[in-house]
C-alpha cells in the first residue's frame, strides 16, 4: 500500500455516463480507510478497491503520479478539531476530570463501598456508551468515554484494596490524593491501571486511550523513585534523573508502538495510537534533562547539541513535540550564550535582538524548504518511523 501526503493525492477520473463529462476527484487511500471506520464499507472491500483501482483494472482509473516510496499500510489520520470536536473533547474532559483530579473528600464520605459502586456503576455505563458510539461511526465520543473507564480503574482497585485491608500502612487514606502526593504504595494502582487499559485498547482501538496510559507513566515515575529512596522525603536530583530514565523508556515504547500500527494489516490498529506517548515521554525527558545544572561549558554545549538532535529528530520522523522542546532547549543555550558574551554590556539588547531576528529567518528558511529538509532527513531513520501520510 502506499502511504500518500497531501500533495501526492491520485484523482479518479469519474464519467457520467448521462452526459459525457469528466470530472476529477481528489482520493487516497486514507479516505477508503475513513469510509471502513464509519461503517459504509468494510475494511477488506477499502483494501480490495484501492488495490483495484491502483492496478488500473476500474472504469474508476488512478491518474498516476510519482511519489516517494513508503513502508507499510498508510495510517488513519487523527480526527480534525471543528467545532463539534472540540465540544467533544471540551465534555469529555470534564467528566474525566470530575473522576479524578477533583475528586472531593466529600465524594469519599460516602464510604468505601459506596465509592466502588459508584466506580462500577459509571465504568460499566462509560463502557455501554462507548459500544453504542462505536457501534454508530462515532470514534470520538466512543474514545472519551472509553478513556473515562480507564481513568475510573484506579479508584476501582484503590476501594477493592482498602476493603480488603491490603492497602498499606503509612499511605493516604483519601484517593483524591492519587493526583496530588507522590507515594510508592500507588504504584500497585498503577500497575493495575495499565493492564486494564492495555485489555480496554485491545477491545476498543481507540487512540485516545493511550493518554491515561501516558500519564499514568508519568505519575509511576515518580512513585517508582519515592520507593527506591525508601524514606519519606523529597530527594530532588534522583526523581529528576529517575524521570529521564522513564522519558527515554516512554519514547522507545512510543516509537515501537508507532512501527507496530504502519506495519499492522488491521484497518482498525493503523491509528496513531503512539502520539499521547510521545508527548509524556517527551516531556519526562526534556524536563529532566533541563533541570540538570551542568557546572562547565562542556555539559552545556552537549545539552545544546542534544536538543538539535531533538529538532532533526522532530523532523525526521514528524513529530513536533521533538521539534517544538529541542528548539526551547537551542533557544535558552543561545540565550545563555547571550547573556554570557555580553554581560554587563550596551551590546547585550542588540545581541538579543539579532538573536531572534536570527531565528525568525532560520524559521522562514526551514518553511520554505520543509518538504525537502524533511524528505532527506527521513533517509536517516527506519522506514517504519518516517513521517505519517
Amino acid at each position: 500500500m502506499r502511504a500518500m501526503k497531501q500533495a501526492d493525492y491520485q484523482p479518479t477520473q469519474v464519467m457520467d455516463f448521462a452526459d459525457t463529462t469528466v470530472s476529477s476527484i481528489p482520493i487516497c487511500e486514507n479516505d477508503l480507510q475513513d469510509a471502513a471506520r464509519s461503517g459504509v464499507i468494510s475494511a477488506q472491500q477499502a483494501d480490495a478497491l484501492w488495490r483495484l483501482w491502483a492496478k488500473g483494472e476500474s472504469p474508476v482509473a488512478l491518474a498516476r503520479q510519482p511519489a516517494a516510496p513508503s513502508i507499510g499500510h498508510a495510517v488513519a489520520s487523527g480526527p480534525r478539531f471543528g467545532f463539534v470536536n472540540v465540544l467533544y473533547y471540551f465534555g469529555g474532559m470534564v467528566a474525566i476530570g470530575a473522576m479524578s483530579l477533583f475528586m472531593t473528600l466529600g465524594f469519599q464520605a460516602m464510604g468505601l463501598k459506596g465509592l466502588l459502586l459508584i466506580g462500577l456503576a459509571y465504568a460499566f455505563g462509560a463502557l455501554k456508551v462507548a459500544d453504542h458510539f462505536k457501534a454508530k461511526g462515532l470514534l470520538v465520543p466512543a474514545g472519551l468515554l472509553a478513556t473515562l473507564a480507564v481513568v475510573l480503574v484506579p479508584l476501582i482497585l484503590w476501594c477493592l484494596q482498602s476493603l480488603a485491608g491490603a492497602w498499606p500502612d503509612g499511605s493516604s487514606r483519601n484517593f483524591s490524593d492519587y493526583h496530588h502526593w507522590i507515594d510508592w504504595r500507588w504504584i500497585m494502582l498503577e500497575l493495575g491501571t495499565l493492564a486494564a487499559a492495555a485489555v480496554m485498547l485491545w477491545r476498543y482501538k481507540l487512540p485516545f486511550m493511550v493518554m491515561p496510559v501516558a500519564v499514568t507513566l508519568w505519575y509511576m515515575s515518580m512513585d517508582v523513585a519515592n520507593g527506591l529512596m525508601q524514606v519519606d522525603g523529597w530527594d530532588y536530583k534522583f526523581m529528576r534523573d529517575v524521570s529521564l530514565v522513564f522519558g527515554l523508556a516512554t519514547c522507545a515504547i512510543a516509537m515501537w508502538v508507532d512501527v507496530r500500527t504502519r506495519i499492522s494489516k488491521d484497518v482498525a490498529w493503523r491509528q496513531d495510537f503512539a502520539f499521547w506517548l510521545y508527548i509524556f515521554g517527551a516531556i519526562m525527558f526534556w524536563c529532566s534533562l533541563s533541570l540538570r545544572d551542568s557546572s562547565n561549558e562542556l555539559g552545556k554545549f552537549l545539552y545544546a547539541a542534544l536538543n538539535l538532535f531533538l529538532v532533526l529528530l522532530g523532523a525526521a520522523i514528524g513529530r513536533r513535540v521533538f521539534t517544538v522542546f529541542g528548539a526551547l532547549g537551542m533557544a535558552g543555550y543561545l540565550g545563555y550564550l547571550s547573556h554570557r558574551v555580553f554581560q554587563d554590556s550596551l551590546l547585550f539588547p542588540f545581541a538579543l535582538t539579532l538573536l531572534g531576528l536570527g531565528v525568525v529567518w532560520l524559521g522562514v528558511k526551514w518553511q520554505r524548504n520543509e518538504e525537502a529538509i524533511n524528505a532527506y532527513l527521513s533517509r536517516w531513520v527506519p522506514a517504519g518511523l518516517r513521517p505519517r501520510a
